[in-house]
C-alpha cells in the first residue's frame, strides 16, 4: 500500500477509538507522513486530551462504550469549534456519520479506511483550520491597527466592525457625523483596506467649489468648452478612475449637480463639459455630510434617488463627547505627533490637565482636540503639559480672558492668542523667521504680516 507523503509537520492528530488495532494502524500511517499522534480509547479520555490544546484534527469513532461519538463530537465543538473532526465509521453507521457532519464534523471515512484518502482528507482539514487561524489573525491585526488609529471605545468598536464589514465590498458609502469627527480619515482607511488600495484616492470638498465650476471640476472639460478652457482637463472622477472618490459635504451640492451625479452613478460614465463623447468610469464613491442624512432628505437637500444609490451602506461617526474614554488615547497620540513635528519631547500630562481635557465638551471634536494639544506642546517649557496650558487655550477658544473674569472680543482674543503663539515659535527657532513660519505652518510673508500687525519685533 502506497501512502501519499505529506510535508514534515508539527501538527498533532488525536485519534479517539476503542479499537486498539485500528488506532495503531492509523497512528503508524499518520506518523509516517509527518504528523504527531495522540490517542484515546474512549470519548471521556479523548475530551480530556483535547482540552490540553495543540490538536490540529481529530479522528473520531462513532460507536464506543461510555460517551458515544455524537456526544463526544458535541463536547469537542464546545471546546474549540474550529478544529476539524473526521468521523471514522463502519458501513452500517454511514447515516449517523452524515448526521454528524450536520453537527459540525468536517467529513467521514469508512472502516477499514483507505489510507491515501484518509491522509488527503486530513491534509485538507488542517489546511482549512490554518486558513481560519490566519484569517482570524489577520482580522485581529487589522482590528488592532484600526484601534490604534480610531480609538478603543465601545462606539468606535461598532464603527471599526462596520469598516471591516464594508471595506472589501464595492458598496457606496455615506458617512454622517459632526464636523471634526474624522470622516475623511475614515474614508481613506476604507479605501486602504479595499481591493482598490493601489489605485487613486481623490478627495473633493464640495463646499470649497463655486457652483459655476463644480461640474467642470467633477467631470472635466474639453478644450474650448468655455472662456479660458485652453486644453482638455480631467475632472476629479476621471482622476479617481479605478480607485475611490470621496465627496465631502454633499449637502452643498446643487440640485443640478446632484442630477448629473445620479447619471454618473447609474451609467458609470461621465460627459466632460463641452464634450460629446463619454468617458467610462469605474470608481467607488464615498460621500460625507455633517448633517443627519434623514434631515437632508426631509429638507430636499439630497435627492432621494441619489441617496438610494450613494447610501448602500451608511456609517455614523460618533462625536468625541460620546466616547470620552478615547480622549486620553487621542491626547497621547497627538502629543507624540506634535512632539515630533515641533521637535519638543513631552514626557507627561498632569492629572489636572488630563481631567480638564476629558471633561471638555469638544464641540469641534477630534480636530479641535488636536489643535489644542499641538498648541499645548508648543507652550510647554519643561516636558509636561500642565493644567494652565490647557486652561488658557480652552479659555481663549471660548472667548474668555486669561483671568476668567472678563470676556474679550473675538478680535482681541485672536490677537492675544496669535501673539503668544508667534512669540513662542520665534523663541523656539532662535529668532529665525523662516523656521518660525514652518513651525506655525504659515508662509514667510504671512508671518511678517502678522508680526507687523501685532507689533512683534
Amino acid at each position: 500500500m502506497a501512502v501519499a507523503k505529506a510535508a514534515m509537520s508539527t501538527e498533532q492528530i488525536l485519534i479517539i477509538d476503542d479499537d486498539a488495532t485500528l488506532v495503531e494502524s492509523i497512528g503508524d500511517v499518520v506518523s509516517s507522513v509527518g504528523y504527531g499522534v495522540l490517542s484515546a480509547p474512549n470519548g471521556h479520555d479523548g475530551i480530556e486530551l483535547f482540552k490540553r490544546g495543540g490538536v490540529s484534527a481529530v479522528l473520531l469513532d462513532l460507536v464506543m462504550d461510555g460517551i458515544g461519538g455524537m456526544e463526544t463530537l458535541q463536547e469537542l465543538k464546545k471546546i474549540d469549534i474550529d478544529v476539524p473532526v473526521i468521523i471514522v465509521t463502519g458501513y452500517a453507521d454511514i447515516q449517523s456519520a452524515v448526521e454528524a457532519t450536520k453537527l459540525g464534523a468536517y467529513d467521514f471515512v469508512v472502516k477499514p479506511p483507505d489510507f491515501d484518502k484518509l491522509i488527503i482528507t486530513l491534509g485538507r482539514a488542517i489546511q482549512q483550520l490554518q486558513l481560519k487561524q490566519e484569517t482570524r489573525a489577520l482580522k485581529y491585526a487589522v482590528d488592532t491597527s484600526l484601534e490604534s488609529q480610531l480609538g478603543k471605545s465601545h462606539a468606535m468598536s461598532k464603527l471599526i466592525s462596520d469598516i471591516q464589514q464594508v471595506a472589501a465590498s464595492n458598496f457606496s458609502i455615506i458617512l454622517q457625523g459632526e464636523t471634526g469627527t474624522g470622516k475623511s480619515y475614515i474614508a481613506r482607511i476604507i479605501h486602504n483596506l479595499s481591493v482598490r488600495a493601489d489605485k487613486p484616492f481623490v478627495k473633493v470638498d464640495i463646499g470649497s467649489l463655486a457652483e459655476s465650476v463644480m461640474e467642470s471640476e467633477l467631470f472635466g472639460h474639453e478644450k474650448g468648452a468655455f472662456t479660458g478652457a485652453d486644453r482638455r482637463t480631467r475632472g476629479f472622477f476621471e482622476a479617481a478612475n479605478g480607485g475611490t472618490i470621496f465627496i465631502d459635504e454633499i449637502q452643498n451640492m446643487s440640485p443640478n449637480i446632484q442630477a448629473k451625479l445620479l447619471s454618473v452613478v447609474e451609467d458609470k460614465l461621465i460627459y466632460p463639459v463641452g464634450g460629446r463623447t463619454h468617458v467610462d468610469i469605474d470608481v467607488r464613491i464615498i460621500t460625507a455630510t455633517n448633517r443627519n442624512v434623514n434631515h437632508l432628505l426631509e429638507t430636499k437637500n439630497l435627492r432621494s434617488d441619489l441617496y438610494f444609490r450613494l447610501g448602500e451602506f451608511i456609517m455614523t461617526v460618533p462625536p468625541l463627547r460620546s466616547r470620552r474614554e478615547d480622549i486620553g488615547f487621542f491626547v497621547n497620540k497627538f502629543i507624540a505627533e506634535a512632539s515630533d513635528e515641533l521637535d519638543k519631547p513631552i514626557r507627561d500630562v498632569s492629572d489636572e490637565a488630563m481631567a480638564l481635557l476629558e471633561n471638555n465638551p469638544w464641540v469641534g471634536n477630534i480636530r479641535e482636540l488636536k489643535n489644542v494639544i499641538r498648541r499645548a506642546v508648543l507652550f510647554s517649557d519643561d516636558g509636561t503639559i500642565r493644567y494652565e496650558h490647557i486652561k488658557i487655550l480652552l479659555d481663549v477658544k471660548a472667548g474668555v480672558a486669561v483671568d476668567n473674569k472678563t470676556f474679550m472680543s473675538l478680535k482681541e482674543t485672536l490677537k492675544t492668542e496669535e501673539t503668544k503663539v508667534i512669540k513662542k515659535a520665534l523663541e523656539l527657532s532662535d529668532g529665525n523667521r523662516t523656521k518660525a513660519a514652518a513651525i506655525l505652518k504659515i508662509s514667510y510673508r504671512g508671518l511678517l504680516a502678522k508680526m507687523k500687525e501685532y507689533d512683534i519685533d
